[in-house]
């Protein structure tokens, strides 16, 4: 791997503006704790600024973590800076992270500001929030959609006012990856050096990984992620689907603890309420099974024969085997010896022969018991 990239985790923060989501206090705490074990750099906790509520969990997760940086969240109004920097000053490593939808679009319909004033806005806030704070970083909201000249402008003036990161959202995931690596590229030229450049993608065309992985590739030191991919909309770049691509294909270092993905997928999606899919990349209930005769069969024989990601690497004990009618003899075999069945002779032909007729009626996964219970009265075996 010839990068190192930290790993910037939003899963608190964006995450939580998943409709319908809301993260209590000391969720939010058992959530960063899990996030700090599993190597994140950053640890964006709240929007402070949001409700007295989200500003007091920002101040818990601030006094709690201790292995990475906290962040919170500010939009470039002076108010939201004050909060947010009160609400990260007791953390180790406390980052202010300040906003402005820089796009014309936003300027002109949700802002009802020019550009002039923009520029205005983003000099003022980040330099009152670098006043309290030793890291301040700043987004340049709709990046992808905002005039190159007029964002390195934006750029320009944040760094001028003391920004330490840069960070370049496709914040409507409208960016295809070539588009988006040559604008980390060209902002990482401008920036030369100046401050870390930090990568932010949705995925509402479902490119954010992809996305995400070839900012990477640009230069992005830094990229923004949240567990199961959650968020606004379709939802961010999924920590566990960056964090695998860069160790499998050796794109970058992240220092992520790969073993805990599994673990910490299941506690998100409990807290959130926000169910994972089962063909979900890597942490879906359907990632490491089989169904298919011939994978099953690949998979008896060498698991890489299907298998690319190994089970281990993300926490997983291994890949399971689903019994359906598309499922082969061998497999009936191997999961028959499994459950500590011997079927001598022709018998696995005989159980095989009735378990297809099962399964074609069942119109389904066969279980455990009823593989058992067509063993047993097919050929009347008993567990070995």
């Amino acid at each position: 791997m010839s990068v190192d990239v930290r790993i910037f985790d939003t899963t608190l923060r964006d995450g939580e503006q998943t409709p319908g989501v809301h993260v209590p206090s000391h969720h939010k705490v058992e959530i960063a704790r899990m996030l700090e074990a599993f190597g994140v750099s950053t640890i964006e906790a709240g929007f402070p600024a949001s409700s007295p509520g989200d500003k007091a969990a920002v101040a818990t997760v601030a006094q709690t973590v201790r292995g990475c940086e906290v962040a919170a969240l500010a939009r470039c109004i002076a108010a939201d800076v004050d909060a947010a920097c009160a609400a990260v000053q007791a953390a180790e490593r406390p980052v202010v992270h300040v906003f402005l939808g820089v796009s014309d679009i936003h300027l002109s319909r949700k802002l009802r500001m020019n550009r002039a004033q923009a520029i205005r806005a983003i000099e003022g806030c980040v330099s009152r929030a670098r006043a309290r704070v030793s890291t301040v970083q700043f987004s340049a909201e709709d990046a992808t959609r905002t005039e190159r000249v007029f964002l390195r402008q934006c750029v320009e003036a944040a760094l001028n006012s003391g920004a330490t990161r840069i960070n370049v959202p496709d914040t409507v995931g409208c960016a295809l990856p070539h588009e988006y690596a040559a604008l980390i590229r060209d902002i990482v030229r401008f920036v030369d050096g100046a401050a870390i450049v930090s990568a932010h993608c949705h995925d509402d065309m479902g490119l954010a990984t992809a996305n995400t992985i070839a900012a990477i590739e640009a230069g992005a030191q830094q990229v923004e992620v949240t567990v199961n991919g959650i968020g606004e909309r379709a939802g961010n770049a999924a920590a566990e689907q960056v964090g695998v691509v860069c160790a499998m294909k050796g794109v970058a270092h992240t220092g992520l603890d790969l073993t805990r993905i599994a673990e910490l997928s299941r506690r998100v999606a409990e807290v959130t309420g926000v169910p994972v899919q089962p063909n979900r990349a890597v942490i879906g209930a359907n990632a490491f099974a089989h169904s298919s005769g011939i994978h099953q069969d690949g998979i008896i024989k060498e698991a890489a024969s299907y298998e690319f990601v190994p089970p281990s690497l993300v926490g997983v004990p291994g890949h399971t085997f689903v019994l359906t009618a598309s499922s082969g003899r061998r497999a009936i075999e191997y999961k028959a010896r499994e459950m500590g069945f011997d079927l001598p002779g022709n018998a696995a032909d005989a159980v095989y022969r009735e378990f297809i007729v099962v399964a074609q009626n069942r119109c389904g996964a066969v279980s455990d018991a009823d593989l058992a219970d067509i063993i047993r009265r097919t050929v009347g075996v008993t567990v070995a």
